[in-house]
Order: C-alpha cells, then structure tokens, then sequence
C-alpha cells in the first residue's frame, strides 16, 4: 500500500509541473481515448452477438437440412463427405448422429468424435427443439448445434472461422480508427488550449509586465463577456485598485512628512538652544526656560498625538477586529465617558435610545470619541454640548443616527466638503492643537460600516456632526426592544423612546 501512495505522489508531483497547455492537451485526448474505448468495446459486443447469431443461424439450417438427408436415405450407413451440405471450400464439419444404440459419425472419413452432453440426451427423449454449444474436438474449437430427428438426434459442428475473422478485422479496424481519433484529437485539444489560453497568456504577460516595471496604469484590453474577459476585467480593476491604493499611500506619506515636519524642526530649534546655553554657559532666565520646556512637552504630545492618530488610521485600513451585534447606545454612552475624563470643564448632554447594529465597537466608539473631542475642543467651557441618539425608519429601513452639536463658531460653509479628508484643516482650526486627522478616522469607520456621516449647523449656531448607520431588525429573543409596528404602508416611525439619558458635567 506505501509503495502505491508513494507512486500516486510521484505522478502528482510531476502532473503538477506539466503546463496547463500540456494538462489540458493530456486530459482531452484522455476523454477521447475513454470515449473511443467504451464505444468500440460497445460496438465490438454489439457486433460479436449479431455475427454470432448469423452463424448459428446457418449452423441450425445446415443441422436440419442433415437430418432430412439422414431421414430419407440410409438411416443406418455413414454419408458420403460430398452429401453433406458445407459453407465454404475449406470447411470440415463434424456430423454426427445418436441413436439409442449410440453415437456414430455420418462421414466416412471423420477422425473425431463429437461429445454427447446431458442436454443432448434430454434433447433426444424429448425429439424437439435444438441445442447449441462451443466444444473443443482435435485441439480446435467448434460451435455445435443438435436437433432431434426420427431415430435420435443429429449433432452438426464446424469452427467459427467466419466470426473469428469478421471480429478480428473489426477489432484492427477499430484499433485504427480510435488510435487516428486520439491523435487527432490531441492535436485539436493542443490547438484549442492555444487558442483558449491566449487571452490567459495575454493576461501573465500583463502582470509580469506590471512586476518588472511597477506601472499599475498598464490595463490589458479586453473584449466580449466571457470568464475570460471577466477575469480580464478584474484584473484591470484589480490594477486600479492598486493604483488607488499607491496613490492614497503616497497622499498620506506625503502629508504626514509634512505635518511632522513643523513639530520636529519646532523641536530641533528647542533643543539647540538649550544645547547652545549649556556649551557657551550663558544661563537662560528661569521664565523663559520654564517656557522653553513647556513648549518641548507641548511638541512632543503633538507629535505623540499625530503618531498615534496615523498608526489608527493605517490600523483601520486592515481592520482585524471582529464584527458583533451591539447596542450603539452602548458605545456612544463609553465614549461620553472617555470624554468627559479628557476634557474636564466639559458639559455633555447625552439621550440616548437603544440602536441595534452590526459591527466593530471598539473602531465605533473611537470615531465617537473623536467627535466628542472635537466638540469639547470648539465649545467654550460651560457651554453644553447635545447628544442624541435616535432610531428613525426612511420608509425602507431603519437607521441609528448620532447627533453631536457643539456651542463653538461651527464650520464654514466652504470647508463642510474636504473637513473629513487626511490632514485638512480650516483656516480657523491652523491655530489649535490637532493633526487634522481625526475627523478622517471618523469618515473610514462610519464608511467601513456601511454608514454616512455628515457636518452641518445646529440649531444654536455650533457645528452639527451627523452619523447613520443601517440599524438592522432585531431578530427573536434580541435583548433590544423591538420597535414599533410599522403601518402596511410603512410611515415615518414616531420617535424612538428614549431608553437612557445621561448628562455629564466636570467641573
């Protein structure tokens, strides 16, 4: 059993590095060869048991046509050779009557004897019907046939020699003929592999090309709507997708070197100063040493603050944490709190009804936090800022949609398009902490959720951070409360019962 796992293993490893081309050319003939043997098997069968039955046809009559000789003449004599009906030149027959007295041959010259079988002697008390069999007699084989006459019975045998041949040159006949039709059809599956891999060929030396030279601009044409083009297609996608992805990388290194060009050169100034007072001697004042330090630490948090927000964001691009079922109620309320200990003096105003999705919590509840951090950041101290969390139904679905309004200036009305792109930040935010990346890791997450986010003003004059998220139904025995039955026209569903309400204020 080892040495045949170990040849199967052999074959494997060797069909593997046979080009598909070849595979392919191996595997049609194959499928013909399988196809031409079945068949010919089938025809060779077919035709064996017709030429069988013609023979023993002929056979029967000539048995017949010897016992009416044998009845007629001397019933007790042997016949002369000339008087017994043959087929052919060549043919020697055996003819052999059987008495109750025994068997004895009706030719003068015949040297065998042919044997006399329990269904011949049954044959012989019953005098009807016949009864056919291959026997072997001098080392020859002879098909025999035995019919009842007056006195017995009349076994008649000759060699199948018209079958044999018939079925020999059938057999070459189709051995030529198959072997022409593998043939032919390993060339024509040869062909066909070339024809139908072209469009594969075409599509490797794309991608190679694409390897060599890294231009991800190089589309393969293509034409029609086949798998082949499909594959095509994607593959061209595939490039766009890339390119995108190349060129969003280069984006962000880009705008990252300079973000963090300003801080670093900003702490490098720093730094040589102090290097500078310590190796000329010449002493800084306390006031503007103790200045000096503050602005180091205030540097070296920004650049923290800027590091840790592009690690998040990368992170977010190939988020592996798993998606769940939860309340957003839950992840809204997490934040609120996370915020609340970042920013005290911070006055958070949070209603919050229950909101059932699918999705990441931790990636939801940082893009919450970022929002409420650029709340707190904007709104003056004392000033609340609203909360609201609702579950409204647009006549196809329901939606969790989170309200966040703030009691700072809002945001112009020409930055509201580009405030969640990497880096940008308004004229009026250049002068406040922060990376500009914030409200950008808020857009990928909402995104990745398959939501919406959105920036307009609220009703007090601040800025009005809106996010929607698909709120699928709960499904039976869900520990969220079911909302409630919809109309068959499905209206507007009435506001959402407000589940939890939480205001908080750090002094």
């Amino acid at each position: 059993m080892s040495q045949v796992h170990r040849l199967f293993r052999a074959v494997r490893g060797r069909w593997r590095h046979i080009s598909l081309r070849n595979r392919l050319t191996i595997l049609l003939a194959a499928a013909v060869a399988l196809a031409v043997v079945l068949v010919s098997v089938a025809v060779f069968f077919v035709a064996g048991r017709q030429l069988k039955g013609q023979f023993d046809g002929k056979l029967l009559a000539q048995a017949n046509a010897v016992a009416r000789t044998v009845e007629i003449g001397d019933t007790r004599g042997s016949l002369p050779r000339s008087s017994v009906p043959i087929w052919g030149q060549n043919e020697t027959p055996l003819v052999q009557k059987v008495t109750p007295t025994g068997p004895e041959p009706l030719i003068d010259d015949q040297r065998f004897w042919l044997p006399v079988s329990d269904a011949d002697l049954k044959l012989m008390n019953s005098g009807s019907g016949q009864h056919f069999e291959d026997i072997r007699a001098g080392g020859q084989r002879y098909r025999m046939v035995t019919v009842p006459y007056r006195f017995g019975i009349i076994q008649y045998a000759r060699q199948p020699v018209d079958v044999d041949q018939s079925l020999t040159t059938l057999a070459l006949l189709l051995l030529v003929v198959g072997s022409t039709g593998v043939l032919l059809a390993a060339v024509l599956g040869r062909t066909v592999a070339r024809a139908g891999l072209a469009p594969v060929n075409r599509l490797t030396a794309a991608a190679e090309q694409v390897a060599m030279t890294q231009n991800l601009g190089e589309a393969i044409p293509v034409s029609g709507d086949d798998e082949l083009a499909r594959l095509g297609t994607a593959f061209n996608d595939m490039l766009a997708a890339l390119g995108s992805s190349r060129e969003a990388q280069r984006r962000l290194v880009e705008d990252a070197s300079h973000e963090l060009r300003t801080p670093l050169t900003s702490l490098r100034t720093n730094i040589e100063l102090l290097i500078r007072a310590d190796e000329t001697g010449r002493a800084i004042p306390a006031a503007d040493r103790a200045k000096l330090l503050h602005d180091l630490n205030g540097q070296a948090v920004e650049l923290t603050s800027l590091i840790s927000e592009l690690v998040e964001l990368a992170r977010n691009d190939v988020s592996t944490e798993p998606a769940e079922h939860l309340d957003l109620a839950d992840v809204v309320m997490a934040a609120t709190e996370r915020a609340t200990v970042r920013s005290p003096g911070a006055n958070i105003d949070a209603q919050l009804a229950s909101a059932p999705i699918h999705g990441r919590p931790a990636e939801l509840e940082r893009a919450v936090l970022n929002i409420l951090d650029n709340a707190t950041k904007w709104t003056p101290s004392g000033k609340p800022i609203s909360v609201r969390l609702t579950r409204p139904w647009d006549g196809t679905q329901f939606w969790a949609v989170l309200e966040v309004a703030d009691g700072g200036p809002g945001v112009a009305e020409e930055d509201r398009s580009r405030i969640f792109e990497r880096f940008y930040r308004a004229a009026s935010a250049r002068s406040m902490p922060g990376s500009g990346l914030g409200l950008a890791i808020v857009q990928q997450a909402v995104s990745s959720h398959g939501g919406v986010v959105s920036v307009g003003e609220a009703t007090g004059g601040g800025a009005l951070f809106t996010i929607g998220i698909p709120s699928p139904e709960p499904a039976t025995g869900s520990p969220w409360a079911p909302p409630e039955t919809l109309a068959a026209e499905q209206p507007p569903a009435p506001e959402p019962e407000v589940l939890q309400s939480h205001t908080s204020e750090v002094r």
